[in-house]
């Protein structure tokens, strides 16, 4: 693994992380923002893809930087990474909140991407999303051990993490107790909440796979239909199951519906 520091203009530090070789794709995590998000689909596909994942400003091991943080400048973020790995066109798959990302960064820089797949992702600010995660934004300010709980047990397929439980476990030990964590949190959440796609939806002409489960109780499936009804080359592909954090509970299932996708734009 190629681990790399790319510097921002406002005092951010980025920590990005290149793995493997072939197709070229950027990875991006969701609120959590962490490269750790997506290390089981990594480990699987180190011999087909070159693939660069990071962590978001102010999370993990990365820095903040002064810059308000929006949607629009977390994709430019995005750019900035690309442009530090000397990468001019690349597959970028974006999970929930990196969904809007790529969305957002897509629309601003078409001719930088051959393919999109908007992992667990949404259109614009639905009903559904407002009122949960005004919620998640009540817990975070009130109880963060309660917010944090909620997260994971939201995010994951209940049989799943019963088998899984350390999951759990290893989730609260991250919960976000001082008022830094709680703001970057919060500037986070208060970002998603205000994209909209839906202007910019048609202007992504780029084949785009839209990525769901059945059981995803953060983006419900009518979210991620709205989502691919918008886009002119957009197609759905939905897992009967594996929560809000599919990649990881149904990895395989997801690997391989993210190989025959970028196959497709190879061949």
């Amino acid at each position: 693994m190629n681990k790399r520091v790319v510097d921002l203009a406002d005092g951010a530090r980025l920590a990005t992380y290149r793995q493997g070789q072939g197709t070229k794709v950027l990875l991006v995590s969701g609120l959590g923002g962490t490269a750790a998000f997506w290390s089981d689909v990594v480990s699987q596909q180190l011999g087909s893809w070159d693939m660069i994942s990071f962590d978001q400003r102010g999370i993990g091991q990365s820095t903040r930087g002064t810059a308000e943080v929006s949607i629009a400048q977390l994709a430019d973020d995005c750019l900035a990474v690309l442009d530090a790995h000397a990468i001019d066109r690349c597959v970028m798959i974006g999970h929930s909140t990196g969904g809007v990302i790529t969305q957002d960064l897509a629309a601003r820089h078409p001719d930088r991407f051959e393919a999109l797949v908007l992992s667990g992702s949404w259109l614009s600010p639905h009903f559904y999303l407002q009122a949960l995660f005004q919620q998640r934004m009540h817990l975070l300010a009130t109880d963060p051990e309660s917010y944090q709980a909620f997260g994971v047990m939201m995010g994951y397929a209940p049989d799943w993490l019963c088998a899984h439980w350390p999951v759990y476990e290893k989730a609260m030990t991250q919960t976000p107790r001082t008022d830094e964590a709680r703001a970057i949190v919060a500037e986070r959440i208060k970002a998603l909440l205000s994209f909209d796609g839906r202007e910019a939806a048609s202007s992504l002409t780029m084949p785009v796979l839209v990525l769901g489960a059945q059981d995803d109780a953060i983006v419900p499936l009518p979210l991620q239909q709205d989502l691919c009804d918008a886009l002119p080359q957009g197609r759905l592909n939905i897992l009967e199951s594996g929560g809000h954090f599919f990649p990881i509970t149904r990895v395989q299932d997801t690997v391989s519906l993210l190989t025959a996708f970028i196959g497709q734009q190879d061949g």
